[in-house]
């Protein structure tokens, strides 16, 4: 398969000096660091956005991902902004299988990229450690973007580690030069002798400055002040830290997917409560209202090599809306170096720390001093410091 041009709306934009960017995940579902730089990134130079690759099969084992096969086509997704979504053969990241489906994830960039009539693509910026994409359109400049850890969270991805990471150091070694989203990580590939430029992950600060004007979601029923977290709740999160909040009486408010094999006689035990509401998942659209709800924000991540590779949106995303937030003792915390963020990992400090804030949550001063903050940290920034390396590299 490779895309044609129905499908892909005539509007007159300019598609010349493209940037293709190969995503860690598809466009469509919940807007998370892919959607949010390739929105930003669109502002300054014109994008190709291609979703990860989707098995021909997936209609057949997941009736409600059908969609992602019956939209194949390119598309315009707004000014400046393109998407193609690959179908390829079956078990796309098995290994043994990857190089067919770079093979075909080549061809996919080729064929749009000339759909588009771009007559020059100056970067390929691909966020796949195991599919190999570099040349397939004589771009000028090759990134992998290593957005975590992720030999260290194979496990939690669902990959051979092995396997993983061979590609990931095969792909990176393609590569002009790297970026990477956690400091962590960054040291990783200098340690290997790469040249690295630390980019993380950014808030869509746009967002939340009129949280606090949202309307407030009907189903949350919670005396305040409330503590929340917004985010995938999974293996990734220290439901003791939680638990230690839940406990002191505190009104918890939890947003997000659970994976259902995380914790499932502990977690159900602590939603259960009456001062616990886990609300499921949300559009990005409709996060404003849950924001508005909160009064600190907490990242709860236990200690473990994909965590400490990781730089969790959501720490940005409470300081954009103005809320306190605690956090565990996380690499990316750190490198933040802001008062603005309490830390604390066990359960009895992370709760204290908790009670602290609450007292002082909404004082207007340190709401404004937040939003200050968080607005240094922008997704247009980082995507205004991404252009820069690339224009910088393509002079030398």
């Amino acid at each position: 398969m490779s895309p044609d041009s129905k499908g892909l709306a005539t509007e007159a934009d300019d598609w010349n000096d493209l940037v293709v960017f190969c995503a860690a995940n598809n466009y469509s579902d919940i807007k998370v660091a892919d959607q949010h730089f390739a929105e930003q990134l669109a502002k300054l130079v014109p994008v190709l956005y291609v979703d990860p690759p989707v098995s021909c099969l997936t209609p057949l084992r997941h009736p409600r991902n059908s969609g992602y096969v019956a939209n194949w086509r390119v598309r315009r997704e707004s000014p400046g902004l393109a998407r193609v979504t690959p179908v390829v053969q079956p078990f796309p990241s098995r290994p043994g299988l990857t190089e067919l489906t770079g093979a075909f994830l080549r061809k996919y960039v080729r064929s749009a990229v000339a759909r588009l009539g771009a007559n020059r693509v100056s970067a390929v910026i691909s966020a796949w450690p195991q599919y190999p994409v570099f040349g397939a359109c004589r771009e000028d400049i090759a990134v992998y973007w290593a957005q975590d850890d992720f030999v260290g969270g194979a496990a939690l991805l669902g990959f051979n580690a092995q396997h993983l990471d061979v590609s990931e150091q095969r792909i990176a070694a393609a590569a002009q030069f790297l970026v990477a989203a956690n400091p962590v990580v960054a040291d990783t590939w200098r340690d290997r002798g790469r040249e690295v430029i630390l980019i993380p992950f950014g808030a869509d600060v746009d967002a939340y400055i009129d949280v606090d004007q949202a309307a407030p979601p009907e189903d949350v029923e919670l005396d305040g002040p409330v503590v929340g977290f917004v985010g995938q709740i999974n293996s990734r999160i220290d439901l003791s830290l939680l638990t230690a909040v839940a406990d002191r009486g505190r009104s918890l408010l939890l947003v997000g997917p659970r994976d259902p094999s995380f914790a499932p006689g502990s977690f159900d035990a602590l939603v259960q409560r009456p001062n616990v509401r886990w609300v499921g998942p949300k559009a990005f659209a409709a996060l404003p209202g849950y924001f508005r709800m909160i009064d600190v924000g907490v990242v709860p991540y236990g200690d473990s090599p994909f965590n400490r590779g990781s730089f969790p949106l959501k720490t940005l995303e409470y300081l954009a809306a103005g809320r306190g937030v605690v956090s565990t003792n996380l690499p990316a915390t750190r490198w933040l170096a802001t008062d603005l963020v309490s830390i604390a990992s066990e359960p009895e400090p992370f709760a204290d720390q908790v009670d602290q804030l609450l007292g002082t949550a909404r004082e207007p001063d340190l709401m404004r001093r937040r939003r200050e903050f968080a607005a240094g940290h922008s997704w247009g920034a980082r995507a205004t410091e991404f252009h820069e390396a690339i224009l910088k590299r393509r002079s030398r």
